[in-house]
């Protein structure tokens, strides 16, 4: 029988410094058997020298598309735009499932070379729940970024580029010093507050200093009525941390802005869901996905109308990196454990299927 293995890929998105699997998960499956190939990457936030001293085998940066085919290729996020076809399995969220732009043509690489996608955002457990997300990260991440866009704005400046903390404290006391010291007086709406990512939101304004009753914390019972909602404009921060599944009312349109004119409260949206390129976004006043270096966006909001940013970066837990990388990682853990048996371990066996049906899609979509 063949050693088991996983080779983990160089994340190729500037800015991105997260990893799949961290040194501590490595070490754990090698310790069960595994082998565990590591590209060099000097972007990842976790050094070369801290995988090679738990057993890993380090190889150039960039180099899987060599790799023998055997090697199932792991890595976060998706991967540079190519018509290269793709013969390796690949584990990863691909950002196709849902029909965002490009769609088609990603899944058509793996349909040309035989390979395989098992997108990270479908893996589930037996009750559908993901058996790992950044959401928690991705909203703590999120609330603190629109703090920071709404500070420089309120001194009349644009929000900088963005760059990762070594960990949480570091993030809040910046936060807070921006702020003048504390969030104290911010008010801010977070819809999808049951769910991970918006706990994170949450958590992330408390710990800055929101006070309680300025924090409002809307999920399905509170959107059940449906948009536009006039309670997103009488607050200074919007987070958006819902996933998105089916065509819902949009929450925020530019004719709702524009029509509030100068009595709008609302300076910065955060689309933590990041559904920029979906047909069905319930926020369809922005276009682009913004970037760590380009943070903010700006909205049409109709002549002489105070200003209005959206931040709609698609990998925030980025901003705190070691963290976010080693909760996902041991998250994922358990289900990579059964990697090896999975035609029929449930979770891989599931998440086939589904890449089975949207590959069909793919190829009639392409006239493959």
């Amino acid at each position: 029988m063949s050693t088991p293995s996983f080779w983990l890929r160089c994340e190729k998105k500037p800015f991105e410094r997260r990893a799949a699997l961290t040194p501590t998960t490595a070490k754990k499956l090698i310790d069960a058997g595994f082998e565990i190939v590591v590209e060099r990457d000097d972007q990842r936030i976790f050094d070369d020298a801290e995988y090679e001293a738990v057993g890993c085998k380090l190889v150039d940066n960039n180099s899987w598309p060599s790799a023998p085919t055997h090697y199932p290729i792991i890595g976060l996020k998706e991967l540079p735009v190519s018509d290269d076809p793709l013969p390796h399995t690949h584990i990863q969220f691909a950002h196709c499932y849902k029909k965002q732009g490009g769609w088609s043509s990603v899944l058509a690489r793996f349909y040309k070379g035989g390979g395989t996608l098992y997108d990270i955002e479908f893996l589930n457990d037996a009750i559908g729940r993901r058996v790992a997300a950044f959401g928690y990260h991705a909203g703590f991440a999120g609330a603190a970024a629109g703090a920071l866009a709404f500070s420089a704005q309120r001194k009349g400046e644009k929000l900088g580029q963005l760059e990762p903390y070594p960990n949480e404290d570091a993030m809040i006391s910046d936060v807070k010093q921006r702020l003048g010291g504390s969030g104290k007086g911010v008010r801010a709406l977070v819809i999808g507050a049951l769910g991970r990512c918006g706990r994170g939101a949450v958590d992330l304004f408390k710990k800055i200093g929101l006070e309680e009753n300025d924090i409002l914390k809307w999920d399905m019972a509170e959107t059940a009525k449906g948009g536009p909602f006039q309670e997103i404009l009488d607050v200074d921060i919007f987070v958006n941390c819902i996933y998105l599944s089916s065509p819902i009312p949009h929450f925020l349109t530019y004719d709702q802005i524009r029509q509030a004119g100068k009595d709008r409260r609302l300076s910065v949206v955060v689309d933590v869901s990041c559904d920029t390129t979906n047909p069905h976004n319930p926020i369809p006043i922005y276009s682009i996905n913004t970037t760590f270096d380009a943070p903010t966006v700006p909205v049409d909001v109709g002549t002489g109308n105070p200003p209005l940013l959206v931040i709609s970066i698609d990998h925030l837990p980025t901003l705190l990196p070691r963290e976010a990388s080693e909760q996902f990682s041991s998250d994922l853990l358990p289900s990579l454990l059964d990697f090896p048996k999975r035609d029929h371990a449930r979770v891989w066996v599931d998440a086939e299927t589904l890449y089975k049906e949207k590959l069909a899609e793919a190829v009639k979509a392409e006239g493959l």
